[in-house]
């Protein structure tokens, strides 16, 4: 995979070299989901913040404009990777990143894949019955009914793997996949 640009200022501490490397592992890693590379950049910053941020406070690390440090920051809250939180400082709204890595992937993911479920189960729900209804249709003719009859039970297959995937999305929620992982941490 091609690594995006570097959007981070050059380190100039041997801790701060380190903290770039992971920080640009954070950003690849959570560009392979599909976030943006950047925005991963971003989580990585505020992952090794020991505080909450203001965009400014952000801006101070990497080179972005503040409308896209803001976007940024709207696409991580939107994926529960990032909490806007309810004091300011002198007026301006703090930010502090998910550092659970097992709460940040629930968080990340849950979102993403209830998400998918919601898509496509509205989706597959308006369909069903729009497909009973041309199956029944005295006027359909035969080889579009078998057609139509083909489609629904595809979709019929679909709900079940949706209904599977919404238990997992709410055991995921709940934590079911993390209680002997979370409890193992190597020093």
């Amino acid at each position: 995979m091609k690594k995006a640009s570097s959007s981070l200022k050059e380190p100039s501490l041997p801790r701060e070299a380190i903290r770039h490397q992971v920080i640009d592992a954070i950003a690849e890693t959570m560009d392979l989901y599909g976030a943006n590379y950047t925005f991963g950049q971003l989580y990585g910053i505020m992952y090794f913040e020991d505080k909450p941020m203001t965009l400014e406070d952000m801006q101070g690390y990497m080179n972005m404009s503040k409308s896209n440090m803001s976007y940024a920051v709207r696409s991580l809250l939107d994926s529960r990777m990032v909490t806007k939180l309810k004091e300011k400082e002198e007026r301006k709204d703090l930010y502090a990143a998910e550092t659970d890595f097992f709460q940040a992937f629930r968080n990340f993911f849950a979102v993403k894949l209830q998400r998918e479920v919601d898509v496509m189960r509205g989706a597959i729900e308006a369909a069903i019955p729009e497909l009973s209804e041309v199956i029944l249709d005295a006027g359909t003719p035969d080889e579009e009914r078998k057609l139509c009859l083909q489609d629904l039970h595809k979709l019929k297959h679909a709900v079940g793997y949706y209904e599977w995937l919404q238990r997992f999305v709410n055991d995921l929620q709940e934590g079911a996949f993390f209680e002997k992982a979370e409890g193992s941490t190597q020093d």
